[in-house]
């Protein structure tokens, strides 16, 4: 039954159109013999080849991402050799600094300019399309302001647990 709400995943779409982005975005790194960097990788890498070294907090704010994904984020690029703890100087692990190692730092020119080209190949593409995804998130933004999510989504599980959901 096409109606049927367990049957659906309305925004999956969306989710394997920006995987299949990605896998080609990484595509270009092994083109370019780049091994072991993933694309989440790139943008604290760059923020952090513009400063000396940053706290995962600051990472995470730069990133408009949560402390705990930064810190599995950078986790995993100490693991792949691009990023590396700054030993502390009496602080504790919560305001622990990373920095770019050498590897990293090798890395940095051909990840800006990856960025770059996403950047305008995705502004390309947004621009081509009759009803740009930039306009609606806008649109999905806004309509969140005047109801939010989480109270859109309390009023249709009272629903579902009334059984007027299907």
């Amino acid at each position: 039954m096409a109606d049927d709400l367990l049957s659906s995943s309305f925004w999956r779409p969306l989710r394997v159109l920006q995987e299949a982005l990605d896998n080609e975005i990484a595509a270009l790194y092994d083109e370019a013999g780049i091994t072991g960097v993933r694309t989440r990788f790139v943008g604290p890498l760059i923020q952090l080849g513009r400063v000396e070294s940053m706290t995962i907090q600051e990472l995470a704010s730069a990133m408009q991402v949560t402390h705990s994904a930064m810190s599995q984020t950078a986790a995993a690029m100490r693991t792949a050799g691009l990023a590396e703890p700054v030993e502390p100087a009496g602080g504790d692990g919560r305001t622990r600094r990373v920095r770019l190692t050498a590897r990293g730092r090798d890395l940095l020119p051909f990840l800006r300019a990856e960025w770059r080209a996403t950047e305008a190949t995705v502004r390309e593409l947004d621009a081509e399309i009759p009803y740009a995804l930039s306009r609606v998130v806008e649109d999905i933004n806004a309509a969140l302001a005047a109801r939010p999510f989480g109270q859109r989504l309390r009023e249709n599980l009272a629903k579902a647990l009334d059984g007027k959901l299907q």
